[in-house]
């Protein structure tokens, strides 16, 4: 069994977590997640950064002793990262005993080795990020991160011969291009080495609030300094010889790009001066913009991961940030977005695909079914997205792992639609229909597997509801679980939606300055009614009942494809479905319950009638009327393609 030790850069408590926080957190957790299910011993450790002067001036602001401020940030940190589902296993905050010990027990080697000596510091201060700029880092004349002015600061510290390990480390970079990941930061990495490295401090004189050195009782260790040597304390340096010799060096260190600098040329150098081997690999993902900017509680620009779990729940969010942020890269977050995307990544598609399977296994079997041999295609299919999936995790492409477990929920989806179980059903071909049902609850659990690590809560409820539960995800095997079955029995339960579908008339009324629109700013069609497909319209009074050309383009007639289907609750006849009309997505409820299942529609492409002002049936909004022709045995028929144009296409 291989060992992971994964990190996550230590957070400033000066204030709560906001969503560029959540980001690192939920990326980590993913990989931990992951590196757990294919069998490796994981040690995932996150922490607090408390010896910062900024979170001393809170404190005091706050009328409190410092240690009793962090003692209460430590349990705002932590009931968020358990609202998230995070599965660290320790945590580690700069106050603690085993910490002291590490951060003294390294500068003294450091010093005796003669890589720490005494001097005079003179140059700019940024306050915010506590660290001391140089002009080239400015720009006009201010932090590029803060955007404020820095200070001008001369006072003697203890200072740390970086510039000594200039050669060492371009050597590392060189032996080992792996070691700085993705490629744009190592780039930017070898820039600043091949431009000369100078000394740096590594005490701030006159401040009580931190550790002391051990050969300079009166200087503390600088936060920076004393941050970076969590990654050791965390695994007993300085306080437990057996753990350490277990755990170091890390896996990964998963950081903020803003901070790489830190931790790809002073950490490892420190490690360097120290004798001590240095970690494997460090990744400096990128930001959660909103709006643009950066999320900064400085700046403003911040979004509290508490509103979006209020909002829609810890899976949709950890999946959106996932999903839909290239890792290594920047991405936006807007509210408008993220309800979007849990639409059509969870009500549409994957909780329609378990409700739909789940409704069929109940009506045909009795929620009872036995293994087959499963469909060659379908596993084909799977078999090639479980190793994409697991090499693209292996990379640290999380984004595209997230694809290649929807490629089978697409897949299963347009199985279903080809093979119509229905149909199967009516025909009495029961070795088929088995097949049928078998072959998709298969599908769907491996689906379900492969998005455990990011989606742990919701896939479990899966895996229950097809049988295939267990106590804990983390009870999962990725040799044994993404492997199609083709024996067995399962009962199947279908219940409630897993993520009921946001409707705009569920969406909260927001500020217009806290929120950053996608909507276009053109007025959108105006939505159409819901009716029955044999509704007409009423014949004229009198006189000739044909319409002019100019009346017959009023009526906007376009192209929707069937997303999902349900029928209405103590209704016969109406159906409710949700379709798309090309980049926009309408709820229309039609009356054709007793002439199609609901499974037969999904996927499939129709005609409606977009332009009609909406009405409600049964208490549900709809937006839409489709077109149907009335059967020999009075029954609708709906109006389809031989070969469909795309969703939106206006009929003429």
């Amino acid at each position: 069994m291989a060992r992971f030790y994964l990190t996550t850069a230590i957070d400033y408590v000066n204030s709560r977590p906001h969503l560029g926080h959540a980001l690192e957190k939920i990326a980590a957790d993913v990989i931990a997640r992951y590196r757990r299910l294919v069998g490796d011993e994981v040690r995932f450790v996150m922490g607090n950064d408390e010896h910062s002067q900024n979170v001393y001036r809170r404190a005091r602001e706050l009328g409190l002793e410092p240690l009793e401020y962090c003692d209460r940030m430590e349990q705002e940190f932590r009931t968020v990262w358990a609202r998230l589902d995070i599965s660290y296993d320790d945590f580690i905050r700069t106050t603690e005993p085993r910490h002291r010990a590490a951060v003294q027990a390294l500068a003294q080697r450091s010093f005796d080795r003669g890589d720490i000596y005494e001097g005079v510091y003179e140059g700019w201060y940024c306050v915010s990020c506590e660290a001391f700029k140089q002009d080239k880092d400015l720009i006009d004349g201010k932090c590029a991160i803060h955007q404020r002015e820095p200070e001008w600061i001369r006072e003697r510290n203890y200072f740390f011969r970086l510039s000594a390990y200039r050669d060492r480390l371009l050597e590392l970079y060189r032996e080992r291009p792996s070691f700085v990941e993705p490629e744009t930061r190592r780039n930017e990495m070898l820039r600043v080495l091949e431009a000369g490295l100078e000394d740096i401090s590594v005490s701030r004189a006159g401040q009580s609030w931190g550790i002391p050195l051990p050969f300079a009782p009166d200087s503390v260790a600088y936060v920076w300094y004393d941050a970076l040597i969590n990654y050791i304390s965390a695994v007993g340096f300085g306080s437990d010889d057996a753990l350490f010799e277990r755990w170091w060096p890390a896996s990964l260190h998963l950081i903020g790009k803003d901070i790489t600098r830190f931790h790809c040329i002073v950490w490892p150098a420190m490690l360097m001066s120290a004798g001590l081997p240095l970690p494997k690999q460090v990744f400096g993902h990128g930001f959660v913009l909103f709006k643009g900017e950066k999320m900064s509680k400085s700046l403003g620009t911040v979004v509290d991961p508490l509103d979006a779990i209020e909002r829609l729940g810890p899976d949709p969010l950890r999946l959106y940030l996932t999903k839909e942020i290239v890792f290594g890269g920047d991405g936006d977050f807007t509210w408008e977005r993220f309800e979007e995307r849990y639409n059509v990544d969870l009500a549409n598609n994957l909780g329609n695909l378990v409700s739909r399977t789940t409704s069929m296994v109940e009506r045909y079997r009795d929620g009872q079914l036995t293994g087959v041999p499963v469909d060659p295609a379908v596993e084909q299919a799977v078999r090639a997205a479980v190793e994409a999936y697991a090499a693209a995790m292996d990379d640290l492409a999380l984004d595209r792992a997230c694809h290649e477990a929807f490629r089978i929920v697409d897949a299963t989806n347009g199985y279903i639609a080809a093979s119509e179980p229905w149909m199967l059903a009516r025909r009495d071909d029961q070795e088929a229909l088995d097949r049928v049902l078998w072959t998709a609850v298969e599908a769907l659990r491996v689906a379900a597997v492969l998005l455990s690590p990011v989606m742990p809560g919701s896939a479990k409820q899966i895996l229950e509801r097809l049988g295939a539960g267990v106590p804990d995800v983390s009870a999962l095997s990725w040799e044994r679980d993404t492997r199609l079955q083709s024996s067995g029995t399962r009962t199947v339960t279908r219940a409630e939606s897993l993520w009921p579908r946001l409707e705009p008339a569920d969406r909260p009324a927001r500020n217009k300055e806290q929120t950053v629109s996608d909507a276009p700013q053109t007025p959108a069609p105006a939505p159409a009614p819901a009716s029955t497909p044999a509704a007409q319209a009423p014949a004229p009074a009198s006189g000739d009942d044909r319409i002019s050309i100019d009346d017959f383009m009023k009526v906007e007639l376009r192209v929707a494809r069937v997303l999902s289907a349900e029928r209405v609750p103590s209704s016969k006849k109406l159906m409710k479905l949700s379709v798309d009309l090309g980049g926009e997505t309408r709820t229309i409820v039609a009356g054709i319950a007793e002439a199609y299942d609901a499974e037969a529609l999904v996927g499939r492409h129709i005609a409606v009638v977009a332009n009609l002002k909406p009405a409600k049936l049964m208490g549900i909004e709809s937006n839409g009327m489709l077109l149907a022709a009335t059967g020999a045995d009075g029954r609708p028929i709906l109006v389809s393609f031989d070969e469909p144009p795309a969703p939106g296409t206006r009929i003429r």
